[in-house]
């Protein structure tokens, strides 16, 4: 029986909800639910496919190369797997593919990624989880999973990072929102994704501010 996309949606929310029900790094369904949902609120201000988009947002972590030895291929691979058990149309199936090869930061480090409008909504989206409140939770939660300190005034953030650098970084994760988070907000594509990014920009400031002055006894 073919399937429409409403039902192919639930589907793949389903199967990807299951695999990822419990991880404790950040990268969890509930991170991929925040992602299809902010992707949804700013496509419904861009010409777009909504069925590509969702469908990136949900499977845009779907297997993310820092958990798969480095291999920046795998995901769009499994993607494609899955969307052709569905029987998903193959033009589609290749503009999935392509949005879950090409978003993701450390890909743009070096070069920035050309994107349709769809995997700029998505990577907006994904961006936006990564600042404010909710991103300052995944940035020491992705820490402790790999045994990363949260803090060493030792240590100073490495502001000339490139794509191997990143990908290898062990630093603290105060460094972190040096390195990148703090970087996100004028890296957005869309208007709307540039307006939700300005007010999570603001309260990672204030965080730090806070931060430090703790870290010091000041207050």
């Amino acid at each position: 029986m073919i399937m429409d996309e409403s039902e192919i949606i639930k589907s793949v929310a389903d199967h990807v909800r299951e695999k990822f029900q419990g991880e404790g790094s950040g990268h969890d369904w509930w991170h991929i639910y925040r992602v299809w949902q902010n992707a949804k609120t700013i496509a419904a201000s861009e010409e777009c496919d909504i069925f590509v988009v969702e469908m990136g947002a949900l499977l845009h972590d779907i297997a993310d190369h820092k958990f798969h030895g480095g291999d920046e291929e795998i995901g769009g691979k499994t993607a494609e797997k899955i969307l052709s058990t569905m029987g998903v149309n193959e033009d589609i199936v290749r503009s999935v593919v392509y949005i879950v090869n090409n978003l993701s930061y450390s890909k743009n480090i070096n070069n920035k990624r050309d994107l349709p409008i769809e995997g700029e909504i998505v990577q907006d989206a994904d961006r936006l989880d990564a600042i404010g409140a909710i991103g300052i939770a995944r940035c020491f939660a992705y820490g402790g999973s790999v045994g990363n300190e949260i803090y060493n005034p030792e240590i100073k953030p490495d502001l000339a990072m490139d794509k191997e650098r990143y990908k290898k970084g062990k630093s603290p994760q105060i460094n972190h929102f040096y390195e990148k988070l703090l970087l996100l907000k004028d890296m957005m594509n869309t208007d709307t994704g540039r307006q939700l990014a300005q007010q999570r920009h603001i309260f990672m400031q204030n965080y730090l501010e806070e931060f430090f002055a703790e870290w010091e006894g000041e207050r």
